[in-house]
């Protein structure tokens, strides 16, 4: 073995644009990524399926969350709880993801019950998805996959950048994003900054319930040589909205006896329901190049995020005939604290004619979460076409029904060799995980439960790019998510195991500005934590083993320099293949459709009397999925065409969008027979910018 002498991966350079894993991407399309392998890798020599979403392609798309910035990605489906403004919900191959699958810099933001994170599309430089287990790398984690989200950083030129917008329900906002080199003489080149804020106030498609945001998020970077740079990044956000939905089957998938119910029906009270969200976040990117060959990196963060959701919540029919609904009440306190520190060492040698890409890691993990939550009925009933508010208030029950802290903590050692013999690229990665996790009870603070884990995951993919930019891939992998949460006898969930074999290739022809991938895989999901049907509050328990096994194909390109285009198909199979119900067994759990298709172009006239002037649609195809366990309540598929129109004129760009173009009416999903979930209805947003 020897030193190979040669310095980290330089940036990938196209026609004068420098790329590197956690920067802007040119257009739509990515080269590097850092999120399948935690090292600078072309995303053309990483064995497995990865996807990015560039800032460009978020303006374009005019995506207000991140479950909207996904709806046009492979695998993935966006969205799951439709109109729902709380939460960001997303399933990766069929497997729900959005709670232990969102990372933000490499780090994972866990969340259970109602601690949920709010991540801000204005602070997006890009959003990776690595499709598949990716346990050996980042410990506890969802095994279909995760959403890897890059904050913006500061840059080393200026920036000033100010937007405002309004939508045609009357939501409106301002934000800004400004930045660069701290101008001081002793920090010449050395110290750059930028601090990017929103406030978004006012209404949504559902009677009474406002999304209204306020976020800011500052950062600042030092550079004391050419070998060191340390990055602190903070933020602060609130949101202010509603709990909306969970309506019957009957009466929006079908006709009730009176019809279909509006879409803006609010089921509860304006006197009593809110939810709010207060998060903030610190942390820190510490990265030192101590030789040519030898690179430490360290990444920190700690985050808190606080929420309350009081709410009447809808629970089928009082009496279908005269359209009233029966509610109940319900109200919860979560507040968790998060903490991640992950310490990289890369080594670049040699062996021969190998070249390797040694990463040795150690991280560790810290999540704790109050847990309140109280339910009863006794709510009035309200009529859905003639609903009375501003009632008296019916009582919560004194005594909750979970009432917990929970506390994990978990370490984990990973190593990982990337193996480069000609054109052959080899990556073997292995990690062992140790996990503790404590139930106490909140009032009197005895542990109730308590449990210790330890599990391997591993990693095996290879890859062959030939010169003509074609790259088949297979791998191979496994993963463990130690569950933090509680069943319904009030216990510790086990711990989830999963398994993956994927095939693939990449296509990158040469001179091409674009990728496509098409991949097959095979995945199974072990202790699966599912929703008992008809439960109320809602419980789950660990059912069994449920396997997804499909393909999806994509395509990303800047075909000129006036075109961008995004192309996705998913089909798979999800079933129960092991179930404590043996009549569930070959069934597809709810709220999954097993069919996704979309496409997306925009075109910008760059000469001529219409430079400037730009135009952009997308239409997306979501199959049917079931509203019941047994499969048979079908939740219809639907076509959705979304249309985008933009003007720049020297530092200006105004632009309208539209989502859902023929305000179609349907139900993005079913979690059961009497929770179901409107979509979208037409949203149209004009908004300004100017730079400077």
């Amino acid at each position: 073995m020897q030193a190979a002498n040669r310095s980290k991966p330089q940036p990938q350079r196209n026609a004068g644009f420098v790329e590197t894993p956690r920067g802007p991407v040119r257009g739509y399309v990515a080269g590097r990524s850092a999120s399948g392998t935690k090292t600078d890798t072309p995303i053309m020599e990483t064995p497995q399926s990865v996807s990015v979403i560039s800032a460009e392609q978020i303006r374009d798309q005019k995506a207000n969350k991140l479950d909207e910035v996904l709806r046009y990605t492979a695998g993935v489906r966006a969205g799951t709880f439709g109109a729902d403004t709380r939460n960001d919900w997303w399933l990766i191959r069929g497997f729900k993801s959005d709670d232990v699958g969102l990372f933000l810099d490499g780090m994972q933001l866990f969340y259970t019950s109602y601690a949920s994170w709010k991540l801000q599309t204005p602070n997006m430089e890009r959003v990776e998805v690595l499709r598949g287990p990716s346990a050996v790398l980042y410990g506890g984690s969802s095994p279909s996959g995760i959403v890897n989200v890059i904050s913006k950083l500061p840059p080393a030129e200026p920036i000033r950048y100010v937007e405002t917008g309004v939508n045609n329900f009357g939501n409106a906002y301002v934000g800004f994003d400004v930045g660069g080199p701290v101008a001081t003489q002793a920090q010449n080149g050395k110290l750059f900054y930028r601090v990017v804020g929103q406030v978004q106030n006012g209404p949504t498609q559902v009677n009474f319930t406002p999304d209204n945001n306020y976020f800011i998020a500052p950062s600042v970077t030092w550079k004391p040589d050419a070998d060191t740079t340390f990055t602190v990044l903070a933020s602060a956000s609130r949101q202010e909205t509603r709990g909306i939905n969970f309506l019957p089957y009957v009466g929006t998938v079908t006709n009730a006896s009176f019809g279909k119910i509006p879409t803006s029906f609010f089921a509860g009270d304006p006197s009593v329901d809110k939810f709010t969200r207060e998060q903030e976040m610190l942390g820190y990117q510490f990265e030192r190049n101590l030789t040519d060959d030898l690179t430490f990196r360290q990444n920190a963060r700690f985050a808190h995020v606080d929420v309350t959701y009081r709410g009447y919540v809808g629970n089928d029919y009082g009496n279908q005939a005269t359209a009233t609904l029966n509610r109940y009440n319900w109200y919860a306190k979560n507040t968790a604290n998060q903490g991640d520190l992950d310490n990289q060492l890369e080594y670049r040698f040699d062996t021969g004619p190998v070249k390797h890409t040694m990463l040795f890691g150690v991280d560790l993990k810290g999540y704790q979460i109050d847990d309140y939550q109280a339910f009863g009925f006794g709510v009035s009933s309200i009529n859905i076409f003639n609903p009375v508010y501003g009632q008296a208030e019916t009582p919560l029950p004194t005594t909750p029904f979970r009432n917990f802290q929970i506390t994990q903590k978990q370490a984990g050692t990973y190593i990982q060799d990337q193996m480069k013999l000609g054109n052959f690229t080899l990556v073997l990665s292995g990690r062992n995980d140790w996990v503790a996790t404590t139930q106490d009870a909140r009032d009197t603070g005895a542990t109730v439960s308590s449990r210790d884990d330890s599990r391997f995951s591993g990693r095996a993919g290879l890859i062959y790019n030939f010169d003509n930019g074609i790259a088949p891939y297979v791998s191979y992998s496994t993963s463990y998510n130690p569950i933090v949460g509680l069943n319904a006898q009030n216990q510790l969930f086990l711990p989830e195991t999963g398994k993956q074999a994927e095939i693939g290739v990449k296509i990158a022809p040469k001179g091409f500005d674009g990728y496509f991938t098409v991949s097959a895989f095979d995945l199974v999901r072990q202790n699966v934590a599912t929703t008992l049907p008809g439960s109320v509050p809602v419980l789950q328990n660990q059912t069994g083993e449920v396997t997804s096994r499909g393909i999806e194909l994509e395509a990303v390109a800047n075909a000129t320099k006036e075109l961008k285009l995004i192309g996705a198909f998913t089909a798979y199979h999800l079933f129960n293949s092991k179930d404590l119900d043996p009549s569930l067994v070959g069934k597809t759990p709810t709220n999954t459709p097993e069919l996704l298709v979309s496409g997306w172009a925009d075109y910008t006239f760059r000469d001529g009397p219409l430079e400037g002037f730009g135009f952009g649609g997308g239409v997306r195809y979501i199959g049917s999925s079931w509203a019941d366990t047994a499969n048979t309540l079908e939740v219809p598929a639907v076509v959705l065409g979304d249309l985008a129109l933009h003007y720049e004129w020297q530092n200006w760009r105004t632009a309208l969008n539209v989502i859902n173009l023929t305000d179609k009416i349907y139900v993005a999903s079913c979690a059961s027979a009497t929770s179901c979930f409107y979509g979208d209805r037409r949203r149209v947003t004009a908004s300004v910018s100017y730079k400077w």
